[in-house]
This record gives C-alpha cells, structure tokens and sequence, in this order.
C-alpha cells in the first residue's frame, strides 16, 4: 500500500508539473495584463505600466518567466516554513492571501452542500430501489432529474427570488393565509402517501395524517408567532429525541435489540438534563466548546451504550453515541433560533436575514450565535442551489447500484438464512452499493472545491470559482496558476482516495504496488 501510495505522489508531481506548464504559457497568450493601463489617461500612466511588469515580471519570456513561479511554488512543500510564494495579482495582493480567503469560504459552502447531497441522495436512491416502480420511485426519479435539467443559474435566480426576497417579505408580516395551509397539508398528504406502502388503503390513511399533522403544525406555529420568536423548548425536544433514537435504533440495530433501544432513549434524557445544565455555558459559546460538547455526548453514549448494551454491546454503543451527538445537535439548533430575533433585529440585518449576495454581512461582529446565523443565511441559498443539481446523480447512481446489488445470489442466500430485512439492506447490500459511489464522490469534491463558478458568481460568494473568473477578465496569470495548482492536487488526491477507499469497501479489491 504505501509503495502504491509512493508511486502514485510521483506520478501526479510530473502530472502536474507538465500540466502547470501548459496552462502557464496559454495563460501569457491569452492577453495583456497591461491592456487596462494602456488605454489610461492617467498621467502616471508610464509608471503605472513600469510598476505592473516589475511586479509580473513581465520582461522576462513567459516559459523562463513560469520557471521563477515553480520556484516559489517549491517552497510551499517546506512545512512550517512560512515561505509559500505563489506570486502577485496585479493589484498587488500576495495570491497565497486570495487563496487562503477564498478556499476558506469554498470549503464552508462546498463541504456543507456536498454532505447534504451525499446524505439525501443515497438515502433516496436505496428507498427507491427497495420501492421500485412505486409512486415514490416515479416521484423522485422525477423531481430529480427536474432538478438536473434546469439551468444552474436559473434555479439560483429562482431561489433568490422565492427564498430570500419572498420570505424575506413574508417574515416582515409572518402571517400564514388559511389557502397557504391547504396547499401545504395537500403537499404534505401526498408524500406521505408516496412513502406509505402499495396497499391504496395505507396511502389513504398517510395522505390524511400527513395533511392533518402539516395543517395542525402551521396553524399552531402562526398562533404561537413562531417565525418571530422560534425556538424547540424541552417538550419539543424530547419528543424529536424519542424520534432519533427509535430512527437510529432501527438503522443500526433493529428494534427487537432492547437493549439498544433502552441505551439511546437513555441518551435522550441525558440530552434533556444537557439542556438545562449547558444553556448557561453556552452564552460564551466558541467552536471549540460545540465540539467539546459534541465529544462528550459522543463519550457518554458509549459509556451507556457499554453499560446497558448486555450480550451485544457494540450494537448498543453506536446507538446511544449517535444519538447523544444527535441529541447535542438539536440543542444547538434550539440555542440558534432562540438568537434568531436578536439577528434579525440587528442594525445591520434590517429585518431582512435570507441573503442574496455574498459570504457575510459587512461590519457584523457579534456572539457566536449571531455570527453563526449569519454564516447560515448566507450559505442557505447557494448551498440549497448545488444539493438540487447534484442530488440527481447521487440518487440515481445508489438505485442502479442498490437494484444490482440486491439481486446478487448472497443477498438471496441471506434471505433464505432467515435474517431481518433490515440486516440484509444494511449489512449485506449497503456498503456494496457504496463502490460505485466512491469514484463520483471523490471527484465531485474535487471539483467543486475547484470553484462552483456558476453559482458562486450568481451570489456573488467570494469564493475560489469568482476568483479564477476574475483573474481570467483581468489576466492575471499568477492567481490562474495559484488557481489551478489546487484544483489540481485536489484532483489528484481525491482520485487516489477513491482508489484507496475500495480496499476498505470490498475485500476483494486490494491495491497492490
């Protein structure tokens, strides 16, 4: 493994070493960064343009020229160093700055979107497939591939229209029109019907509770003035903790394992005694503090996971510490919207919290709390904009992969053997279906980190994609080249992981030097 490792590092040095040649000389042919200044009526202008190609270095021939930007490039693999030199923009600012900014503010938007799409697509594409040719099946194959043949830049321009300035209005006067009650039970009673199972009865049961329960939770919430003043409460968290971890159980257990089921509905009480005693702590709130939180729900639930788990106690730890670092989630997601209003009301937020354009709100410097918030309106849109066009492929690709893989002669053999249904789809078919997917993950990473250059540009998120776009209008070689040196060691990297990840999801494949 590691002289498969070895061997691959060097390869991809050449590839990019090659590579960054080719694009740095189409880079010097495709303009004149002193275009701008030359048709200045500037009376420094001879200066101006005598500064500009000092800094570019642009007396020098671009293939001697592209060696002195290697060199400074070299010296990123000096760890600790501190002496990474990717050169100048033309407006003077060092590019390893830019990158630093916007790969930051790409990762935040690319790591959130890429994990919800991964989430929600497989979990779709494997419900499909155990309902195949259901109305569930024809429902989301539908909307995906909707979704997929819509225009990024259209869909972006919709969900600013709809999400931000729409319900932006609709939260200046948060008072739901009895017609928007009855359009949204309606929706509701349909999807539940499409889950329910096939029997016309069972669907019929599902479309009346789902309307009802939708029709109820709107006219409470408006009675209650909840999109003012949102907020869980404990009842409404421990009922959502019951639910995590009866829904945890049967994933991971089943419910006929007791002894899981009393471990996790034991993590839902600790979280409950978590609210009450963590509240206080968390108005100094930091990051690290969430994550020291999130370890210690995840330690106790393995402790009562040990402690409770009896003959199978592994099965009972993994339940109780997901569902403590669940249960840890939603008192979070509580502390946020208790903050909600003071957000809103902020001199800088106006009232009007969905944003449309960049990463953050100029001059907000706030808690923890109202940062945060204003990271997550920022992000909603755009993220929301790459789950859409990416959940098609995800889904699809997981029902090719489940339907494959569960008519496969072990999975009828598990079944004859007499094992739960649950034990058969997510022991034996799951973690196979998984292969596929590993090569399409890896590289949609890749390259979304390499910029979402479309979305990012509708929004206006300073991000990697604006940045290389901006350096092409300008011609500014140095932030392409800075550009395209980590797109392309991401791209390398995430194909050799994709390599890597296949010896630990199929045995049978094993990478050899």
């Amino acid at each position: 493994m590691v002289t498969y490792i070895v061997r691959r590092l060097v390869t991809a040095v050449l590839i990019l070493f090659g590579a960054s040649f080719v694009v740095y000389q189409l880079t010097a042919l495709s303009g004149d960064p002193l275009e701008d200044l030359r048709g200045s009526n500037a009376p420094n202008r001879d200066q101006l343009i005598q500064a500009r190609t000092d800094l570019l270095d642009l007396n020098t021939p671009a293939p001697l020229r592209y060696f002195g930007w290697l060199a400074g490039a070299a010296k990123c693999l000096i760890p600790f160093a501190a002496t990474c030199d990717l050169g100048s923009s033309i407006q003077g600012e060092a590019v390893t700055t830019a990158l630093s900014r916007a790969m930051g503010n790409t990762i935040t938007l690319v790591t959130t979107a890429t994990i919800l799409a991964i989430v929600i697509g497989v979990s779709l594409g494997i419900i499909t497939a155990l309902r195949q040719y259901s109305g569930l099946d024809y429902g989301v194959t539908f909307m995906s591939f909707l979704f997929f043949s819509l225009p990024i830049f259209w869909l972006a321009v919709l969900l600013k229209e709809f999400g931000a300035i729409g319900f932006n209005n609709f939260l200046a006067d948060p008072d739901i029109p009895p017609l928007t009650i009855l359009v949204v039970a309606l929706a509701s009673g349909l999807i539940w019907a499409l889950f329910a199972s096939r029997s016309w009865k069972r669907k019929g049961v599902a479309f009346v509770l789902g309307a009802v329960i939708a029709a109820a939770l709107l006219f409470l919430l408006d009675l209650v003035d909840w999109f003012s003043d949102p907020g869980l409460g404990p009842i409404v968290i421990l009922i959502t903790g019951v639910g995590i971890a009866l829904g945890v159980v049967l994933l991971t257990a089943g419910l006929r394992n007791r002894k899981a089921v009393y471990a996790s509905l034991t993590m839902v009480g600790v979280g409950l005694v978590a609210y009450y005693v963590v509240n206080p702590i968390l108005n100094a709130a930091t990051i690290w503090m969430i994550i020291v939180f999130g370890l210690v729900m995840v330690l106790v639930g393995l402790l009562v996971g040990y402690l409770l788990g009896g003959y199978d106690r592994g099965q009972s730890m993994r339940a109780a510490a997901l569902t403590g670092v669940l249960m840890g989630l939603v008192i979070v997601i509580d502390r946020f919207m208790v903050t909600w209003p003071a957000y809103v009301g902020n001199s800088r937020v106006r009232g009007r919290p969905i944003a449309t354009v960049g990463a953050q709100t100029p001059g907000l410097d706030d808690s923890f709390w109202i940062n945060g918030l204003d990271t997550f309106t920022h992000l909603l849109l755009p993220t929301l904009a790459l789950l859409l066009a990416s959940l098609a492929s995800y889904s699809r690709y997981s029902r090719a992969s489940m339907l494959e893989i569960m008519n496969m002669d072990y999975i009828r053999t598990a079944r004859a053997k007499g094992l739960s249904e649950r034990t058969v789809v997510m022991r034996h078919a799951f973690r196979n279906a998984l292969i596929p997917l590993a090569t399409l993950v890896a590289f949609d990473i890749g390259a979304l980190i390499g910029g979402a250059i479309i979305t990012e540009q509708v929004f206006a998120f300073a991000g990697m994609g604006q940045l290389f776009v901006q350096a092409l209008r300008r011609v500014d070689p140095d932030p392409i080249m800075g550009f395209f040196l980590v797109a392309g060691i991401l791209a390398l990297v995430f194909n050799l992981v994709a390599d890597i990840v296949y010896s630990f999801l199929d045995p049978r494949v094993r990478v050899k030097a």
